[in-house]
């Protein structure tokens, strides 16, 4: 570990730079980064991410004396260039701090911050007179006492409570018949000062703290504390993000937006969050401080008269009522708004990057507070990177690396039918916060989506606004709807991260939780009433909106072709219908990675004729039974091979126990007994007889071939004959057979020796030959183990890691939710293996299978289709032991062909 825990940055200088992020968080080094450009940012320091690890292990105690020197010379290397004094009851000015968090990488609004630290009841009269402003010195005081009890002192408010100090301000407007916090007058903040002060003392049994030094470390281990709390180890889990990187806690003079009408604060983008356009925009407020932006607790307005114009239509307001109330700060502030603008383009050329901002104008003056690389959908993550390629900001690899291969589905994902919006009926409108299509019923609680998500439902997210305390509701929510808060908003920010469509600042909408209810218009919409919302326009309708297919532009394409130019390793699909592997194909896929037959036998009279040679006693009546499966079967694998024509084709042969195939109730039972003109009581016997007590260990898989050698010659030439159907018709099938279970290579051997025999008769009988290979799964420890011997068989390998997963961790995957998330939380996993490939285990099975399995046979085939295909850390695993190609579900091809291309360019 480094031994200089505090890194300072003002007045031009820094002992940071933007290289440093894995040390001094991404706030910390792009601060550093800003001062050493020129911007103009308010002196600091940062206290590194190695200190909160210290934390961690070691505790407050310990951590505060270790830096406490440090962070004591921080603080006079501030006051010397803000000209202040820390704690000052003397004669200077009163220099006041910010406390934030800066993890590695971005966690908005996840970790806590701290504004205006410093202040008491001799440092506000100071801070008013040397301001000559009481107002904002009063209300930066109330400001500090409500953030620093809520972060620090554990005020909060109960479920279904509003906030005490939010009940205290409501209260005081009512009593003064004001709406805005910005019509309180000195008397009125005063008054909420002592006020808020009694809150705490009541919530918490304790005073408020008076000693800045008391405050100050009091908000640097809330900072460290945040990083363990129940929101952002979510947050973390969600993205992946590991526990041991921690946050670095910066420390920064504080400048004031709420100075009055010539000062401001904001969130600026250089580029569209939502859409990716070349479109400087963001949102304001006079008179307040950076919170009450992403708190959403006012809607604020917007920074270029583009945008404000924009939004005014959007509202439904008319151009002189907008310019009049709500004037961008391009209007309001031009020479404020001509440094941001000129800031931004800096920034996205030093960054070569969309940037998010963080400003605050004080007394005319702009100040940098944090930029950042902005969160994106996925369609502004597509269309920035095409768009910075053309503009030649970025190179193709560049171009690549920035697409978060995961982030694609957003595209994937369905719209609304045009038709059905023409009939929808709106109930009101907000902003298009985050795009997408949702529907889902009404619920206002995070923990009570995830209830009715458990059981099934599909929810929307309601709230007046959302906190981060709401990730988890958010996380499985189709979308979020808020009355309050704009583009910039917690709601909107931590949508657009996870995908989710969003509807910001609906102020139409009036919440009762109490009544569990929102009215708007006249019209009640109560919990669990159908929505759906319009993350694109805004727009709120009751009821369910039909969806369709999304439909992919030329920019998604250009990212496909680049990936198609850079990736070494091929993606197919998992396809059991012709749909599916059409759909696939559009998408890229190069053929077939697993075609599961046996979801095939459940269609109609399938299920019938499956049954009749399950219950059969005699060799003779399973092959007749088979006989009436394999012209369906035939059909089946001629609509697959033709949609892929020219491309492989894996077709498994039959997997599951018998017993999945058996009637079991009473009514289906009668019905085969009657079709088969046998006593019901037989039907039972053979049921029950079938019965395993572990079926994932049992009679499956090629096991069924060896005992019932039958089905796997009704299976091959089903197979065979489709692919001799389709030659003759002058296609070209590639069909490659897979043997799943094989734990010896004798089974693999006998199953092939079937295949073969029954390839070689239907040769014969068409008067056509065609190419297949014969392969197997490998999902049985013992099969990746032996995978030298296995090789001398198989043309090809396919690692169905779903139950290789199963089999080397001993877990069910059906049972496993019972423990997984609890061992996720306490920190014995860090992912679910059943969802991201364990490759410390499972994942050294399938190199020793890839490499001892070559060794036999330098040209194997090698692939992978479990679900872990498609995940994108996953797909760059695979890539690294030298498989040929991954397979997963066609709506993730696009996702495996971004990683692949990225694992290659990486390499």
């Amino acid at each position: 570990m480094s031994t200089k825990y505090v890194y300072t940055f003002g007045d031009g200088k820094a002992e940071g730079k933007a290289d440093m992020k894995n040390l001094l968080g991404g706030k910390g080094a792009n601060l550093a980064e800003m001062n050493l450009i020129g911007l103009p940012v308010p002196a600091g320091f940062t206290i590194t991410t190695e200190v909160c690890t210290l934390y961690n292990q070691k505790g407050k105690d310990a951590v505060v004396k270790l830096i406490e020197n440090d962070v004591k010379a921080g603080i006079a290397h501030m006051e010397k260039i803000m000209n202040a004094k820390f704690g000052s009851k003397g004669e200077a000015f009163p220099l006041m701090v910010s406390v934030r968090s800066g993890a590695r990488v971005s966690m908005p609004g996840m970790m806590d911050t701290v504004l205006n630290l410093g202040l008491n009841d001799d440092a506000v009269k100071l801070l008013a007179e040397k301001s000559g402003n009481a107002r904002f010195a009063w209300d930066s005081y109330r400001r500090f006492i409500q953030m620093y009890g809520d972060v620090v002192m554990g005020v909060a408010a109960a479920k279904g409570e509003h906030n005490p100090f939010e009940v205290e301000i409501d209260k005081l407007k009512e009593a003064k018949h004001i709406k805005q916090d910005t019509e309180f007058t000195v008397e009125d903040l005063q008054v909420l000062v002592e006020n808020f002060k009694k809150v705490v003392k009541t919530k918490t049994g304790k005073d408020f703290p008076t000693c800045p030094w008391e405050q100050l470390w009091g908000a640097i281990c809330a900072v460290f504390d945040s990083w363990m709390t129940e929101r952002a180890v979510l947050y973390r889990q969600l993205n992946q993000i590991p526990e041991e990187w921690g946050t670095a806690v910066n420390v920064q003079s504080m400048v004031y937006g709420n100075m009055g009408n010539n000062s401001a604060t904001g969130v600026a983008f250089s580029r569209d969050a939502a859409t990716g356009e070349d479109i400087f925009n963001g949102e304001y407020l006079i008179n307040a401080q950076g919170e009450d932006v992403v708190a959403g607790i006012r809607t604020p307005q917007e920074i270029t008269i583009e945008g404000s114009r924009r939004w005014a239509k959007l509202q439904g307001i008319s151009e002189e009522e907008r310019a009049s109330k709500y004037p961008s700060l391009e209007e309001a502030m031009p020479q404020a708004y001509a440094d941001l603008n000129a800031v931004q383009e800096k920034l996205e050329d030093h960054f070569h990057d969309m940037q998010d901002m963080e400003f605050t104008i004080q007394d005319g003056k702009l100040w940098m507070l944090q930029t950042r690389n902005g969160k994106r959908t996925g369609a502004a993550m597509v269309k920035m990177a095409v768009d910075m390629l053309k503009q030649g900001m970025i190179d193709e690899k560049t171009a690549l690396l920035r697409q978060e291969p995961a982030k694609l589905d957003e595209l994937l994902h369905p719209v609304f039918n045009k038709e059905a919006l023409k009939k929808a009926h709106v109930i009101t409108k907000g902003l298009p916060a985050s795009p997408g299509a949702a529907c889902g019923r009404v619920v206002f609680f995070a923990d009570e989506a995830e209830e009715w998500k458990n059981r099934g439902e599909k929810v929307v997210l309601v709230r007046q606004e959302t906190s981060p305390e709401d990730l988890r509701g958010m996380n499985v929510s189709e979308g979020i709807l808020t009355a309050r808060g704009g583009m910039t908003s917690h709601a909107a920010v931590v949508a657009r991260g996870m995908g989710k469509c969003c509807v910001s600042g609906a102020g139409d909408i009036v919440v009762d939780y109490a009544k569990r209810n929102f009215s708007v218009n006249g019209t009640i919409i109560k919990e669990g009433d159908w929505i759906s919302l319009n993350g694109s326009t805004g727009e709120v309708y009751l009821g369910k909106v039909e969806t369709e297919d999304a439909t992919l532009d030329e920019d998604f394409t250009a990212i496909m072709n680049l990936a198609e130019k850079y990736t070494r390793m091929y993606v197919r699909t998992n396809a059991d219908t012709p749909k599916d592997a059409r759909k696939a194909r559009d998408f890229g896929a190069k053929g077939v990675g697993l075609c599961r037959t046996e979801h095939m036998f459940f269609e109609g009279h399938r299920i019938d004729a499956m049954r009749e040679m399950i219950l059969s006693d005699t060799v003779e009546g399973r092959r007749d039974a088979l006989n009436k499966i394999l012209p369906m079967q035939r059909g089946d694998f001629e609509g697959i091979l033709e949609a892929m024509n020219g491309l492989g084709v894996t077709i498994r042969l039959l997997d599951p126990p018998l017993h999945e195939f058996t009637p079991n109730e009473p009514a289906s039972q009668q019905y085969m007994a009657q079709k088969l003109g046998i006593p019901v009581e037989r039907i039972k016997e053979k049921v029950d007889a079938l019965h395993e007590f572990n079926p994932m260990l049992g009679h499956r898989g090629c096991r069924l071939g060896v005992t019932y050698p039958e089905i796997t010659e009704m299976q091959a030439r089903a197979i065979i004959e489709a692919a001799c159907n389709l030659k003759l018709r002058g296609l070209d099938p590639r069909p490659e057979i897979m043997v799943p279970l094989v734990g010896t290579v004798k089974e693999l051997k006998q199953q092939a020796e079937i295949i073969n025999r029954v390839a070689a008769m239907v040769f014969e009988e068409k008067g056509v030959k065609v190419d297949y290979k014969v392969g197997t799964m490998i999902e049985i420890p013992r099969a990746a183990i032996t995978a030298d011997q296995i090789a001398e068989v198989a043309e090809f390998f396919s690692f169905g890691t779903n139950d290789l997963t199963q089999m080397t961790f001993g877990y069910s995957r059906d049972d496993a939710g019972k423990f997984l998330p609890e061992y996720i939380r306490k920190g014995i996993l860090k992912t679910d293996p059943f969802a991201v490939l364990d490759q410390e285990g499972v994942g050294r099975l399938v190199e020793m299978g890839v490499k001892l399995g070559r060794k036999t046979n330098a040209d194997l085939k090698v692939g992978i289709c479990g679900e872990h295909g498609g995940e994108p850390s996953s797909v760059i695993f695979c890539d690294s032991v030298g498989m040929n190609y991954v397979s997963c579900s066609p709506f993730r091809v696009p996702i495996a062909r971004v990683a692949a291309a990225q694992a290659a360019i990486e390499e």
